[in-house]
């Protein structure tokens, strides 16, 4: 048999993760080192593995249904070599250390089974009034595989030069930056929606750290239910971002 397919060969790799393209991961399992992975992930498995579903803890569940942000994980353990992937998005590979990770949960694919994560509320955290953003907040010494649709631009940030990402491009950025979530609120700016720009919510980091954008955005304003009428299509009233998340908490 002959065919250019060939070219597409298992790729060996010495790494516990590795790449098998920019569309696939490729982890390996030792019998001790159990893989957290998003429910439904798995393309391709070798050997003695076994998938089953995480647990949540009530917290964890409580947070999914109030705040929609969360993660379906199953849990990859045995020995053998796991394939992941996800509607063939770019996947990339990232150290989480003692500076943490934030994150949209919807870009992770896969992380180590020692690592913890938790949703919070970018305002409650930082002090910022405004629509209310969560995310997932991943902490401890282990690794993390991020998707994103099409190949990512990392920003550097440092505390003589800030960045401005949309909040519907940003994935992830160093949880020790301080954030301010920002839009055109003014009565002219907002009746014009942005002045037919088509931006809506910004997110601002300062600090030291770095925050990763991919190429491709949702239809503003963030978490606003597109149809609800016309305030929801600037973020306003009961189907806007404002007003899904009324006193701007989770715990």
């Amino acid at each position: 048999m002959q065919s250019s397919l060939f070219a597409y060969n298992d790729l060996q790799s010495q790494d516990r993760w590795s790449l098998q393209n920019q569309q696939m991961l490729r982890v390996t399992l030792e019998g001790h080192d159990d893989l957290l992975a998003r429910k439904g992930s798995m393309v391709a498995y070798q050997g003695l593995v076994e998938f089953d579903a995480e647990f949540q803890s009530n917290q964890q569940g409580r947070a999914r249904a109030y705040t929609g942000e969360g993660l379906d994980l199953m849990r990859c353990h045995g020995q053998g070599t796991v394939y992941l992937a996800n509607l063939a998005q770019h996947v990339h590979v990232m150290d989480v250390e003692q500076e943490g990770l934030t994150v949209d949960s919807a870009y992770v694919l896969a992380m180590d089974s020692t690592l913890h994560h938790e949703v919070i509320a970018v305002d409650s955290l930082y002090g910022i009034s405004g629509s209310g953003k969560y995310q997932l907040n991943i902490t401890g010494h282990g690794r993390v595989a991020l998707m994103t649709s099409g190949a990512p631009l990392l920003m550097q940030v440092t505390p003589d030069k800030y960045v401005n990402c949309d909040a519907d491009a940003i994935v992830a950025w160093s949880t020790g930056l301080r954030v301010q979530m920002q839009a055109q609120t003014h009565s002219s700016g907002v009746w014009r929606r942005r002045g037919n720009t088509g931006e809506g919510w910004e997110l601002s980091f300062m600090g030291s750290g770095y925050a990763l954008v991919q190429p491709s955005e949702l239809l503003p304003p963030q978490n606003a239910q597109i149809g609800g009428g016309i305030a929801a299509q600037f973020g306003m009233g009961q189907q806007g971002a404002h007003g899904q998340n009324q006193g701007n908490v989770w715990s």
